[in-house]
């Protein structure tokens, strides 16, 4: 993981969503060179599609020792999410799950007292502003930049505005808040989500759908890089 002078970071996450499911645990030693492992959890309810569940998604932890970053994009989060928090070093879920976002921090609190970071994602459509005075609650902010639900979709460089808004307050204040953006992540979209302030980059067809994936990771990884250092 590398890190810039203001404190933005680089992280890659290979999306497990886009590997070969039946053979996981070979998949994610074929990105063994990322920093952290996504592992997106569908209920077919908040989003059409359905993906696994806990039980799929603790299989995982004995083959890994990566930071293993959990996104929920399920209704009831705080009736599911804290069943993740025992085994997961990150745990995200939505804000439109949530009645508001004083329900978003009492099950941020909730999490990060069993010990994970806590993260809360935004769909394309859904503003950021409610979330910039209550930073210091989450560990995470995700950012999707695509509809969530499927994977392989096109990149939404319009979110990139949000990404700002969000850089913009957590350096104001001295966070360590990370920014995490998820859909449509390839080498391409890096360059711009990386000026805009990302520090967690999700990608999934564009790792897992390479010949090589490990390679991809490095390729996303110093695009990230780039950006970072033609902007200092």
């Amino acid at each position: 993981m590398s890190e810039n002078p203001a404190g933005q970071k680089t992280i890659i996450a290979p999306s497990i969503l886009a590997a070969d499911f039946s053979r996981l645990a070979e998949e994610i030693a074929r990105v063994d060179n990322a920093e952290w492992l996504h592992i997106d959890v569908m209920d077919a309810h908040f989003v059409p599609n359905l993906s696994f569940g806990l039980p799929v998604a603790k299989s995982l932890v004995p083959h890994t020792d990566k930071h293993l970053d959990v996104h929920l994009m399920i209704e009831d989060p705080a009736r599911w999410a804290p069943d993740y928090a025992n085994d997961f070093q990150s745990v995200t879920f939505h804000l439109e799950a949530v009645q508001d976002v004083d329900e978003a921090v009492a099950l941020a609190d909730k999490l990060r007292g069993v010990g994970t970071m806590a993260g809360i994602s935004i769909k394309p459509n859904t503003p950021v502003e409610p979330l910039l005075d209550h930073l210091e609650k989450f560990d995470i902010v995700l950012v999707m930049s695509v509809e969530p639900g499927f994977g392989g979709q096109k990149f939404m460089p319009e979110v990139l505005d949000k990404v700002r808004a969000l850089r913009e307050r957590i350096d104001a204040d001295g966070l360590s808040t990370l920014i995490e953006i998820d859909g449509g992540i390839g080498i391409e979209s890096t360059t711009p989500s990386a000026e805009a302030g990302v520090d967690v980059f999700v990608a999934g067809s564009s790792v897992f759908g390479h010949e090589a994936p490990a390679t991809q990771v490095t390729a996303i990884r110093e695009a990230a890089q780039a950006a970072l250092a033609d902007g200092q």
